[in-house]
């Protein structure tokens, strides 16, 4: 056996108090010098965003001085973790800040009966219970949690990349026993357990397949979906060649494109080019593999035909981003393929391939356009590397097949690759935007590239205003750089009034974003224009319904500002109620009531009473340019915006030395400081370097 007896006996008793009870005894007894652990959580510690915010107020209120490391769980993972009896159905993920060895040495091994395994320095510590393995690494059976541990670790991937999740072979030892459960199983709940490790390596028969299928349908009619073993099934229904797996496809609709491009054939190839062509998320990746398969190898080649089918069928942009991302993976895909490259490695080389690609008078100009947005990220990391390497091959591009889409990958190739990038970059990105469908955390990250804004960018945003297609979260985006800059005007107004009031009504939450709800902006603008329309906006946000508004209405008191104004902020924000932009709002607010600027707001309200310290002290790094602060209440340390301006809080002689401390701390946190590889796009050696020198001299002062 694989582990001790001890870890069953505190198992038994772990389970005649609740594993709940047993966990939160043996949390109650951590903490030492320089690390402290929260309590167990409640619903207000929902993220790791409130897990530090909690944090933070703790340790402040200890008054612990010098480094603290810290650990806590939030609720979604004792959600996860616990069934309401307290008994430990799954990992239990623990989050952390700090130094991760004082943290490692603070948790120890665990309670009896548990363990405590290290995620590393970068990811989670997680919690589980310590069982039992035979001689063939078989659970028993009868041992629930065994089991989950053992189908946890079949379905981690030995490698990882873009369209591609390899696993490990099963020991004939592991098919045997993982066979045997699936035909015993006596309901899909617990046959799907049973079912996704084989499919994963193409082990599912047909008549398996089949039974699963009708269970599937008959238990999840009407919301195929919604089962989690479906793509696995799917799979091995096209796998097997089953005329049931199109009606499946067809029931499923765009989102089995993936599925489908696993096992390439015209048929699949048809369907998902509709899909495509209709502008279905996620589906250019699956069509380019399909057209490949089936008719043309050559990525090039095959993205210049369906780029020209886009075009004839006049279909959405979002189609030819997709087409556009699809095309640099699919060639990375390939040399990691034919290579055994490194995610690491294949990175580099992908951001080799936008800067090639750019330029590459074989695809279309709307296309290339698209590309250099993703070369524009990677350039600077493909100069150094070519620098770096002298006379060998670029790191990631050694050993590269020759292949048609292959690239001349020697150091003055891409340093003219390069060269060639630059001398058309700004013909091919002025009056360009970013995917403004894209994830609110991707859209944020590229915020600080609009501190000042070029006539292309003003002419862009503009025009992305008026476009009754763009929806709220793109209106937000934008609205929000024009009027923060002072360029919004009463054009903005007439393009969002009244066409796009019943759209402008709905509910988008920002709470984690840069920009407000658009209606928030918009009102704010019509007030200091003293529109007309100001009057009907106001009157919307006094009314009843609906309920989501009351959280944002104290937002629009930036507009047209007044001392009434700045006192209904200030109630607010010395009420400790749920804060969603309102001290941000009140720091504004009096700086343009006082003519100063908003950092010097901020400062002075360091150390009041009834002040949200934590928040306080985010919302002084995020003002830090007037003309365009962040709304964003957790310190996002995977953006370049966050570290420019913690900089500039830390250098401005005219802040209090707390300030200027404040700003040199939240730097020193950065991920460009302490997680490099968490930065997309990654960080050169000179940025790392640069910014590492600057956190010791601002250490040593």
């Amino acid at each position: 056996m694989n582990d001790t007896d001890s870890g069953q006996a505190g198992r038994g008793a772990a389970r005649r108090r609740s594993d709940l009870a047993v966990i939160s005894a043996w949390w109650r007894g951590l903490g030492g010098d320089g690390f402290v652990v929260l309590p167990p959580p409640g619903r207000g510690r929902y993220t790791q965003s409130d897990g530090h915010t909690d944090a933070a107020e703790l340790i402040g209120a200890r008054g612990l001085g010098g480094p603290v490391s810290f650990a806590y769980w939030h609720w979604q993972s004792h959600g996860r973790a616990f069934d309401r009896a307290g008994a430990l159905t799954g990992g239990l993920l623990l989050h952390w800040g700090g130094d991760h060895a004082v943290v490692a040495a603070g948790l120890g091994a665990g309670p009896a009966g548990f363990r405590v395994v290290d995620g590393g320095p970068q990811g989670a510590f997680q919690l589980d219970r310590i069982t039992r393995r035979d001689d063939d690494g078989l659970p028993d059976p009868a041992d629930p949690d065994g089991v989950r541990q053992f189908l946890a670790a079949l379905d981690e991937p030995v490698r990882r990349g873009p369209g591609h999740v390899r696993h490990r072979p099963l020991s004939p030892a592991e098919a045997a026993w993982l066979r045997e459960r699936l035909d015993a199983a006596q309901d899909l709940a617990d046959a799907t357990r049973f079912a996704v490790a084989p499919e994963r390596r193409d082990g599912l028969t047909s008549a398996q397949a089949l039974r699963l299928l009708r269970a599937w349908r008959e238990e999840y009619d009407g919301r195929l979906a919604h089962w989690t073993g479906w793509r696995e099934v799917l799979h091995a229904l096209l796998r097997h060649g089953r005329e049931e797996a199109w009606e499946t496809v067809a029931a499923l609709g765009p989102g089995a494109a993936g599925v489908v491009a696993d096992v390439p054939s015209e048929r699949g190839l048809a369907v998902v080019r509709a899909y495509a062509l209709a502008g279905a998320p996620g589906t250019a990746f699956a069509w380019l593999k399909l057209h490949r398969a089936v008719h043309e190898p050559d990525a090039v080649r095959a993205v210049r035909a369906l780029a020209a089918e886009l075009d004839a069928h006049d279909a959405p942009e979002a189609a030819l981003r997709g087409l556009a991302a699809a095309l640099t993976g699919a060639v990375a895909a390939d040399r990691r393929a034919e290579t055994g490259a490194s995610g690491l490695a294949d990175r580099s080389y992908a951001g080799l391939l936008a800067v090639r690609f750019a330029t590459d008078e074989r695809l279309p100009r709307a296309l290339r356009v698209l590309v250099a947005q993703t070369a524009r990220d990677h350039v600077e990391l493909v100069h150094e590397a070519a620098h770096r390497a002298g006379a060998a091959p670029l790191p990631g591009t050694d050993g590269a097949p020759p292949t048609a889409t292959a690239f001349v990958t020697d150091p003055a190739e891409a340093l003219a690759a390069i060269a060639r990038y630059e001398a058309a970059r700004d013909g091919l990105l002025s009056g360009t935007g970013p995917d403004l469908t894209a994830p609110e955390g991707v859209l944020g990250r590229v915020w600080h590239r609009y501190r000042t804004l070029t006539e292309g960018d003003v002419r862009w945003l503009r025009e992305r205003i008026a476009d009754p297609d763009t929806d709220l979260q793109g209106l937000g985006f934008c609205l929000e750089l024009l009027y923060a800059h002072g360029l919004a005007g009463p054009a903005e107004v007439e393009a969002l009034l009244p066409r796009r009031m019943k759209d402008l009504t709905k509910k988008y939450r920002t709470t984690y974003t840069e920009w407000r709800h658009p209606l928030v902006t918009l009102t704010c603008l019509a007030l200091d224009l003293g529109h007309p329309a100001a009057e009907k906006l106001l009157s919307w946000w006094d009314g009843p319904r609906p309920v989501w508004k009351n959280e944002l209405r104290l937002l629009t008191h930036l507009g047209a500002p007044d001392e009434s104004k700045a006192a209904a902020l200030w109630e607010f924000v010395t009420s400790r109620a749920h804060d969603v932009g309102q001290l941000t709002t009140w720091v504004l607010v009096r700086a343009r009531l006082d003519g100063v600027h908003p950092l010097f707001v901020a400062d002075r309200l360091l150390g009041t009473p009834g002040v949200h310290e934590h928040k306080l002290r985010q919302v002084l790094v995020g003002v830090a340019d007037a003309g365009q602060p962040l709304w964003h209440y957790a310190v996002d340390g995977r953006s370049r915006g966050w570290w420019q301006r913690a900089q500039e809080v830390a250098e401005h002689p005219g802040l209090s030395p707390a300030a200027r401390a404040i700003g040199v701390r939240t730097a020193r946190e950065h991920c460009l400081v302490r997680y490099p590889d968490q930065l997309n796009p990654p960080p050169t050696e000179a940025e790392r370097a640069a910014a590492l020198e600057w956190v010791r001299r601002h250490d040593d002062g």
